[in-house]
């Protein structure tokens, strides 16, 4: 048997999430974003052989490859988003969970991979959906949309203050030739969006994209919804979000005394350590609290 492939993403914050979220043997958790399965073993390790762990992901090439790596734990995966939580759950028989995780960013073997076409590193087709099987591309947005909506888009998920101008040119390029590839859609961007710092000027655009392609605000306001009734009073959740519009909505749900306790008063952020040693984590944020 050949050994399980290496996957290059790192979980981030792996001590802090174990030690704030404290999963005990025998409990039920549910990892929302399994990914490449690195918080999902730090949490199965944990319930041991009594202990149930439910991992959904979106992407069945992130599953094939967990499956491989948690082999042998008490893990269960599911094909399915993770606003699809109360369904799953259902389906399941779980009734509520004594825990859950979300970590709300891209595993990084999504990232790098040039055919999923999430980043403008390298050049691969402009699809960026997390599970290929369903959904509009990203093509399909920068192709069809109006020149208003494609600015919306880009203003709204992305923050990016020259978004008119973006919509302006990708529609006025598209008259001459579709878009088809992620280098196509970056070099655009870059001809009207001037270099700030190190940043890339298509740092935005994309993630403007890949927000609205992924329906991923949206599915983070429907899993905060549906949590009160996932997770039992005492139990606890963890949220990892990666930018300002995922940590503002995980900082509003979870600030609702009436059903949530905070554990975090503050988000909590990777140290220098980690950062130097996985870079992807220098934004990451991480707020737990305790079901009423």
């Amino acid at each position: 048997m050949s050994a399980p492939r290496e996957p290059r993403h790192a979980p981030v914050l792996p001590a802090e999430t174990l030690r704030l979220l404290d999963p005990k043997p025998g409990e039920t958790w549910v990892d929302c974003t399994v990914g490449a399965g690195g918080h999902s073993r730090l949490i199965a390790e944990r319930l041991g052989a009594a202990g149930r762990l439910i991992g959904l992901d979106q992407d069945p090439t992130m599953l094939a490859i967990a499956r491989e790596r948690l082999a042998g734990l008490p893990v269960e995966l599911v094909h399915a988003n993770f606003d699809q939580i109360a369904e799953v759950l259902a389906n399941r028989g779980a009734g509520r969970v004594d825990g859950l995780l979300a970590d709300v960013g891209f595993a990084s073997d999504q990232m790098e991979n040039p055919a999923r076409g999430l980043s403008f590193r390298a050049d691969g087709p402009l699809d960026m959906r997390l599970d290929p099987t369903s959904g509009a591309t990203a093509a399909e947005y920068v192709n069809e949309l109006s020149e208003a909506a494609l600015a919306d888009v880009i203003f709204e998920y992305g923050e990016e203050r020259h978004s008119r101008r973006v919509a302006r040119k990708i529609v006025e390029r598209r008259k001459v030739r579709p878009f088809e590839t992620t280098a196509d859609l970056a070099d655009v961007v870059r001809s009207c969006v001037p270099r700030s710092g190190n940043i890339d000027p298509a740092t935005r655009v994309f993630q403007a994209l890949r927000i609205a392609v992924n329906d991923e605000l949206g599915a983070l306001d429907r899993l905060l919804a549906a949590l009160p009734k996932a997770v039992k009073p005492g139990g606890r959740v963890g949220i990892i979000s990666f930018h300002s519009l995922e940590d503002r909505r995980v900082k509003h749900a979870l600030r609702d005394r009436d059903v949530w306790e905070p554990v975090t008063k503050k988000p909590v952020e990777a140290s220098d350590e980690e950062q130097a040693a996985n870079p992807r984590s220098r934004s990451a944020k991480l707020r737990v609290a305790i079901r009423r």
